[in-house]
């Protein structure tokens, strides 16, 4: 293993129409983190996207250089210098017996979720001595003290057994928040992210109101979309959008894949409308 693993962490819609609470991530080594800074710093440049990137500035007029953009990104994911991670919730399966502090603290609760266990880094082979994980996380929406717990919760899974056995180690001072018209490898997972927001909550089929058509930024951001699944696809044949990737009879996959989604489904709830409670096993 490298000595250090950066992880760029960014959060969208928390409230969907059908699909809510949006995590996706995006994790380079220190064997390639340089490289891929300048390949998408210097695409960016080419394609004259000098403003920031993000999925709600997509047009018609821009639509093909995103989609260049995202083909110079994805490169990158089809040979593993990059790897992403996107996870969300279901709105009808309905979490039980919350606190109205577990309420109040969703939002932090699931990004933690998502830092321990969407990328398998307890899979991670130990090199010898240690590799350092630094986490770069797009400004936090809530109060600095907020933040600042939030903070501490992260660093101390550097004392999880399963951190500790994978040879990771996390310092406080290495989660950082970030401004990401600073930084192109969190504009580009903005894009992703936001392109599996609008899919899945049946954005591309809005019309403004009184129209009987679709407005032209919705078709550009379906087309955009429409290529990400295909790169997608490329990697993962039939690829389910919507579900969480199997781990195909190996758990360690889900270090070892290049893009993976995460279906997270609450330990207790039940099915909205249904009235039934169920139960799974807790991810561990």
């Amino acid at each position: 293993m490298p000595k250090e693993i950066i992880i760029y962490c960014d959060e969208s819609v928390q409230k969907g129409k059908f699909y809510s609470n949006f995590y996706g991530g995006a994790l380079i080594t220190s064997d390639h983190i340089d490289e891929v800074r300048k390949c998408i710093a210097d695409k960016m440049l080419q394609l004259n996207l000098g403003s920031e990137v993000k999925w709600t500035k997509i047009t018609e007029n821009y639509c093909e250089k995103y989609i260049e953009l995202i083909d110079t990104f994805f490169n990158m994911v089809a040979v593993g210098k990059i790897k992403l991670r996107v996870m969300f919730r279901q709105n009808l399966h309905e979490a039980v017996g919350l606190s109205d502090q577990h309420l109040e603290d969703q939002f932090f609760i699931l990004y933690y979720q998502f830092i321990k266990h969407a990328f398998g880094l307890k899979f991670v082979r130990p090199r010898p001595g240690k590799t350092r994980l630094r986490l770069y996380l797009d400004q936090l929406p809530d109060t600095r003290e907020k933040a600042e717990k939030f903070r501490g919760y992260v660093a101390a899974l550097g004392a999880n057994r399963a951190f500790v056995d994978a040879g990771l180690t996390i310092d406080k001072q290495d989660i950082a928040d970030i401004e990401s018209h600073s930084h192109p490898i969190l504009q580009c997972l903005d894009v992703v992210l936001g392109s599996m927001q609008f899919r899945l909550n049946n954005l591309h089929k809005e019309k403004p109101e009184g129209a009987r058509k679709r407005g032209k930024r919705t078709i550009a951001k379906e087309k955009v979309y429409n290529h990400i699944n295909r790169r997608i696809r490329q990697i993962y044949l039939n690829f389910n959008i919507g579900i969480s990737t199997g781990v195909r009879d190996n758990p360690a996959n889900v270090w070892r894949d290049v893009y993976r989604h995460w279906l997270f489904i609450p330990s207790d709830f039940r099915i909205v409308g249904e009235g039934k409670h169920k139960r799974r096993p807790r991810h561990d």
